[in-house]
């Protein structure tokens, strides 16, 4: 279903604000009840887990198999009734607030926010989307609203949010809860949200694009783990499927696009974490490697990077519908470092813009 895009004018193109390695293998353990949130299931820290048993909600609507567990037509929720007794919220990493900025009116009507590593990457795609909404103006003179704080950069673009979000988990994590917030605060309904970036390939051709099927951690597993108060947290990174296909059929509409659905593993490390054996550190020979990446393989994986499993999650715990689409830069089977020149790595890096913004403009009836 289309939005009627006369219902969402005026635009508005922008807003401003102010040693020794030890490796233990992972054991079954029992699990018990927390009994302050009887929702929630934890695991002792000092007790080994098993990455098959669980698996356990933690908040209402985690654990979901359908896409009815996704919130329709329904604003923005948060999970946290703490936030009530607030009489500020401040969202200090974005340089804003409740009460210092009017943030219905500066975020109502968003409909869709694409977040990325880059805070160039980021600009560029908001500039991009200027362009392809035809929106007035020039699409230079787009302002970055978090320029009070150098942690992110924001930009607005009519009902499409750009956002940085920096290098791995703990940095899209910050970001991701005051995203989150700022999206309730501003009473925003129906958003869409799209991770887009750069991965490697796991027996894919670089240039490929992948749209992420299932976020999956180092043991291949669907889950996110989160400690909290020394308590080990495991959450649901379930995506939604029929977004997942959506995409995948305007990556049909677009010429010269391979585009695949596959697993997306996401790791705390670009090195080790990752099975390099170009670090500063390396514990592992060749032939271990392509044995852990041929079982990935297995697994369903097709694509590594830092952050898809806690912004998966995250989404999934709050009724967001989400998708992670990144383009692939090298084959891991083949190598470790990225040489391929510039120009084409440019090239790469926009294949995920234009998948997504020709979701974008079929949503807002731009496009059939």
């Amino acid at each position: 279903m289309s939005l009627n895009l006369q219902q969402m004018l005026p635009f508005r193109v922008c807003s401003t604000a102010g040693s020794t390695d030890a490796i233990r293998p992972f054991q079954a353990t029992t699990r018990r009840k927390n009994r302050e949130h009887p929702a929630a299931d934890i695991i002792p820290k000092d007790r080994e887990r098993s990455t098959h048993k669980t698996m356990a909600p933690i908040l209402l609507n985690t654990m979901g198999t359908g896409n009815s567990d996704y919130i329709e037509q329904q604003e923005v929720h948060v999970k946290n009734p703490h936030l009530d007794s607030l009489e500020e919220d401040i969202l200090y990493h974005f340089d804003l607030g409740t009460k210092t900025h009017n943030l219905p009116e500066m975020f109502g009507d968003i409909k869709f926010v694409c977040v990325g590593g880059s805070a160039n990457r980021m600009r560029s795609f908001a500039q991009f989307m200027h362009q392809e909404l035809g929106m007035p103006g020039d699409r230079d003179d787009i302002r970055d609203i978090c320029a009070g704080t150098d942690r992110y950069s924001m930009y607005k673009v009519g009902p499409v949010l750009s956002i940085s979000h920096g290098m791995g988990v703990p940095s899209i994590s910050i970001m991701l809860h005051e995203l989150i917030k700022l999206l309730h605060h501003a009473h925003c309904r129906d958003v869409v949200l799209f991770r887009i970036g750069t991965s490697g390939g796991v027996g894919l051709a670089p240039g490929t694009v992948v749209i992420t099927d299932k976020a999956v951690d180092s043991f291949f597993q669907p889950q996110f783990e989160q400690v909290v108060l020394g308590k080990v947290i495991v959450r649901s990174t379930e995506l939604n499927k029929g977004l997942a296909e959506e995409l995948l059929s305007c990556s049909t509409e677009i010429p010269d696009l391979p585009t695949a659905i596959g697993n997306t593993m996401c790791t705390h490390d670009f090195y080790e974490g990752q099975g390099r054996l170009d670090g500063a550190l390396c514990s592992f020979s060749t032939e271990e490697k392509l044995e852990y990446l041929r079982k990935a393989y297995e697994a369903g994986v097709r694509n590594i990077e830092m952050e898809s499993t806690v912004f998966a999650a995250m989404c999934h715990v709050c009724g967001l519908k989400a998708a992670v689409i990144c383009v692939t830069l090298l084959n891991r089977f083949e190598g470790d470092q990225i040489t391929t020149p510039h120009e084409v790595l440019v090239e790469y890096q926009q294949r995920p813009q234009l998948l997504v913004s020709r979701y974008i403009k079929k949503r807002l009836g731009l496009i059939q």
